[in-house]
């Protein structure tokens, strides 16, 4: 469009010198005015190359901008071109390698499907062999069934003919048995007749006569029987028994020392007695309430007597005052101090003392709240036999026997083991201590065969069980040993055990200790509790249900201490 317009300007201004330059000069004109004219049309023709170069060279970039648009119009046709040229080849060459993929594809999948063809003509070939196998073995299976099915026919039809031929051999050897006994009967019938004339008796009456007999004499001969075999059987259990028992007996030998209420401690040199006793008796008092003994401190040359029922009190006495010995220092703060100590130390003795017996008897697993109950029976005294002893001692026995009766031998050491341990904590418990004992076995979730046991060895509950027959067995056998126990010295301390119990019953009671063989009870109370009144009625209270629930020679004196301590640091 452009070139069109510039083209058109240039003819224009062509055409308008052609035309100046084709007009004819006026004639007619003088010489200047026609050389003025002249000299007006070459300027004016000067002016028009001016202005047409003028024009031309404003144009000019215009021109070449153009062409140089053109040629650029020009290279992207043909770049275009090219392009969809080159992209039309490789569309030609894309449909060609697809043509060429889809040929070998096509190629792979015709052998694919031939491979295809020929492995499932394979495959129902080789089904249709073992098919065709399988019928022929069917078929000869079924051809010997068939010829079995004949024989036995054949079989059935010659017993069907023997049984015939014997049916007839049975139908003639019937008719000649009813012909025998007819005649049978009727030589019976002529000797009854000829007996009851002889006897004198009917026919009932005679078998009415030999059945009472019969009865007679099979009643006697059975009630021999019986009482031969009862008597047998008793001598054999009890022949049992006595060998069962003697052979527990002799093999759980054990040697129990009876427990006393008394020990000793001795002393370097007599000058200790004053300084156990301290200043106005505090240290000896400290002691005794502490520990729940009784300190006698008399003539005796270099030794001090601690008299108690309880073996563990009596024994945390000795070792504190060993220990106050030892160390030189005695003091109300430093005894409370040794006691703590002493009383650590000897639960985990109790822990270890219950593993123990229970590693010797070879039982495992059991929980340790059991192993410290079975340590406690150490210090505990049933008639004046030890019951850890006595324990370990039914336990052995139980094993044998248990052994002999082909029993649980285990279980049964278990149980004789813990038969008594709920003596371990009666004096804290009310009941029985064999039903204290099955409870604490029950919270230990123990087999029910053991709680059973445990229970019934006094007869409290009903024995489920062999082992619960023999733990009873094997309990009495243990306590009936000559010098096993002694009665007076389990009475004397079911005595004080009474006696503390009364006390520690009363309000404002904190702890009670029966000393002097049960013919003094003291008795602490709480002073923040109990004012001095107070425990003048505590006291007489206490007197008072120990007269009326007790019975005791002489007298007992009840004594009540209130103490009051004030504790204050310095800082």
């Amino acid at each position: 469009m452009l070139l069109r317009i510039i083209f058109r300007h240039r003819e224009d201004i062509m055409s308008r010198q052609t035309k100046a330059g084709k007009q004819k000069l006026p004639t007619g004109l003088s010489g200047g005015a026609l050389k003025s004219r002249i000299r007006k049309k070459v300027i004016l023709l000067n002016f028009n190359k001016h202005e047409i170069r003028r024009n031309m060279n404003l144009l000019l970039p215009v021109i070449v901008g153009l062409g140089g648009l053109a040629i650029g119009v020009i290279i992207v046709v043909l770049i275009n071109k090219r392009s969809v040229n080159s992209a039309e080849n490789r569309a030609n060459d894309v449909i060609k390698e697809a043509e060429k993929e889809a040929q070998a594809i096509i190629r792979e999948g015709k052998i694919e499907v031939k491979e295809q063809l020929q492995k499932t003509r394979l495959e129902f070939e080789r089904n249709t062999k073992e098919q065709r196998k399988e019928i022929r073995q069917q078929e000869q299976w079924l051809e010997q069934k068939k010829e079995n099915l004949d024989k036995r026919v054949d079989i059935i039809e010659q017993r069907e003919k023997d049984y015939e031929q014997e049916k007839e051999k049975l139908i003639k050897q019937k008719q000649m048995v009813e012909h025998s006994r007819a005649r049978v009967q009727k030589l019976v019938q002529d000797e009854e007749m000829a007996l009851q004339k002889i006897a004198g008796l009917s026919k009932e009456e005679a078998v009415k006569h030999l059945m009472e007999k019969l009865e007679r004499e099979v009643e006697y001969e059975a009630a021999t029987y019986i009482r031969k075999k009862q008597q047998e059987a008793h001598e054999e259990a009890e022949k049992n028994a006595k060998n069962i028992i003697s052979q527990a007996i002799q093999r759980s030998a054990s040697d129990h020392v009876a427990e006393t209420t008394v020990c000793s401690v001795s002393l370097p040199s007599d000058d200790l007695k004053g300084r156990i006793i301290g200043r106005e008796g505090r240290n000896i008092r400290a002691l005794e309430q502490g520990t729940g003994v009784e300190i006698l401190i008399d003539d005796t040359p270099n030794a001090v007597v601690i008299s108690g029922f309880d073996p563990v009190r009596r024994e945390v006495a000795r070792r504190t005052l060993e220990r106050l010995i030892a160390d030189g220092r005695i003091h109300p703060a430093r005894i409370e101090e040794i006691l703590k100590k002493v009383k650590k130390t000897l639960d985990k003795e109790i822990l270890e003392t219950g593993a123990k017996a229970a590693l010797e008897l070879g039982i495992s697993g059991l929980p340790q709240e059991l192993l410290r109950l079975i340590g406690r029976l150490k210090f505990r005294t049933s008639y004046g036999q030890n019951l850890l002893n006595h324990s370990m001692e039914v336990a052995r026995i139980m094993s044998v026997m248990a052994e002999e009766l082909h029993e649980n031998v285990e279980r049964a050491k278990i149980i004789g083991l813990l038969h008594d341990l709920g003596k371990a904590v009666d004096h804290e418990v009310e009941g029985p201590h064999a039903i204290i004992g099955s409870d604490i076995a029950r919270r230990q979730r123990l087999p029910e065969e053991i709680i059973n046991a445990i229970a019934a060895h006094h007869n409290e509950v009903e024995p489920k069980s062999v082992l619960a027959v023999l733990a009873s067995a094997a309990d009495a056998i243990s306590a009936a040993r000559p010098g096993a126990r002694s009665e007076a010295y389990d009475m004397y301390l079911k005595r004080i055990e009474s006696l503390e119990k009364i006390a520690t019953e009363c309000d404002g009671v904190q702890s009670a200790y029966a000393i002097q063989a049960g013919r003094e009870v003291r008795v602490m109370v709480n002073a923040d509790e109990i004012n001095d009144n107070q425990a003048i009625s505590t006291a007489r209270n206490i007197a008072k249900r120990v007269s009326d629930e007790m019975q005791f020679p002489g007298e007992i004196k009840v004594m009540v201490v209130r103490e009051t301590r004030v504790t204050e640091y310095a800082r």
